[in-house]
């Protein structure tokens, strides 16, 4: 059985892995010059491969609409946090679990991983196409695959497919999301990329720069839409960024106007505020950063979009629930990751195109997204491992 793996990220290696461990002969096309490009970027904050979490829980921290409702349960329990764990090792690569329950390797580092992996992929048989970009496809018995290369334009065939070519985030790596165009001239509908898992933009007051960029908001409490969220964000001289942000962004992009209001202290009530305010009548933000133990970013934003207030009753009712409008998202090139992809009527439980037998798709192509915090890679490893293994079985699914 020859499969053709089209990109050579986290999805793609893991669908050549299951795929060659299954017998099939495979090829990996990718249009750089090294694959795992987007796996050494992820790496750069540590290389966080999963969460310590039950797989029932796990899998609801998945956003993805138009799949069937026992999608994500199924996968995370057939590759489960704990199983991706049990590959590192089987690399040779010890991980840990960090207090907050992410999973690291324990080298903190991407690169020793990925070349472990590909010396054990190509242990297993399999080939490596560099600097080959898909340019289309022609369904039929064998698959006809089209690629540029820096020698012209080459013709490859394969039984069967599984494209993992990413979604529209970070571009450099080749997750440039050219593919939507050549997906929807084989008919295959697809939602349009947008950017997940990255900041918000607004133009800030001056003095708020000034005083805040740069500073964090710790221990806070942010509301978009029905949604809550407890985290952190960081003032940066667009608007805000971090990882309370990251996981508002699906409610975020469903507002006409995407606000959030952030709860400053959200393990007090707003009468408990006032009565630590005492009896000031100005100078609020200024008292607020002693009597409240308010940070210096949470006042100057108070201070320099709201108010005045006549009563610390008025600014404590600010400090519970502050308003921020943005203009919109960061580029989608800057972003985490990407929302949108190929729509889920498009493929079967196996992953596969219902218009192009023999074709997979994998990883960010699809539409889902999750949060940070191991959640994405575990999606890439579960959804390619899944569409791999089905590859390699084609015709004869079952």
């Amino acid at each position: 059985m020859r499969v053709a793996i089209i990109g050579g990220g986290p999805a793609g290696l893991r669908a050549a892995e299951v795929a060659a461990s299954a017998g099939a002969e495979v090829t990996v096309f990718d249009a750089k010059p090294s694959v795992g490009r987007k796996f050494l970027v992820a790496g750069r904050g540590g290389l966080n491969l999963t969460k310590a979490e039950p797989p029932a829980l796990f899998a609801t921290r998945y956003l993805a609409p138009e799949a069937p409702a026992d999608f994500w349960p199924r996968l995370i329990a057939e590759f489960p946090p704990e199983a991706l764990r049990e590959w590192a090792a089987g690399l040779g690569i010890e991980t840990f679990v960090a207090s907050t329950g992410r999973v690291y390797p324990r080298e903190m580092k991407a690169a020793p991983l990925l070349r472990r992996w590909v010396e054990t992929l190509r242990g297993l048989g399999v080939k490596f196409a560099l600097r080959h970009r898909f340019a289309g496809l022609t369904p039929g018995a064998p698959l006809a695959l089209e690629f540029a290369t820096p020698d012209g334009a080459v013709r490859r065939d394969a039984e069967a497919v599984v494209l993992a070519l990413g979604g529209g985030s970070w571009p450099e790596t080749g997750s440039d999301g050219a593919w939507i165009s050549t997906i929807a001239g084989l008919g295959v509908s697809a939602a349009p990329l947008q950017p997940a898992n990255c900041g918000w933009e607004l133009a800030w007051p001056p003095a708020v720069l000034a005083a805040a960029e740069g500073q964090p908001l710790k221990s806070i409490a942010v509301h978009a839409g029905e949604n809550t969220v407890r985290g952190e964000l960081l003032v940066t001289r667009y608007g805000l960024e971090g990882g309370a942000l990251y996981q508002l962004g699906a409610a975020l992009r469903a507002l006409p106007a995407p606000t959030i209001t952030i709860d400053f202290k959200p393990t007090f009530t707003t009468a408990q505020l006032i009565a630590k305010m005492g009896p000031i009548t100005r100078n609020f933000p200024a008292e607020a950063r002693q009597r409240l133990r308010l940070s210096p970013a949470a006042a100057a934003i108070l201070e320099h979009t709201r108010g005045p207030w006549r009563t610390a009753a008025d600014f404590c009712a600010d400090v519970k629930a502050c308003p921020i409008v943005f203009t919109g998202p960061r580029p989608i090139a800057e972003a985490i990751s990407s929302a949108g992809g190929v729509r889920w009527g498009e493929v079967d439980t196996d992953l596969m195109l219902r218009r192009l037998p023999g074709v997979f798709v994998s990883g960010e192509m699809l539409d889902w997204e999750a949060p940070t915090g191991g959640y994405l890679m575990q999606g890439c490893f579960a959804t390619g491992g899944r569409a791999g293994a089905a590859a390699a079985r084609f015709p004869t699914r079952r």
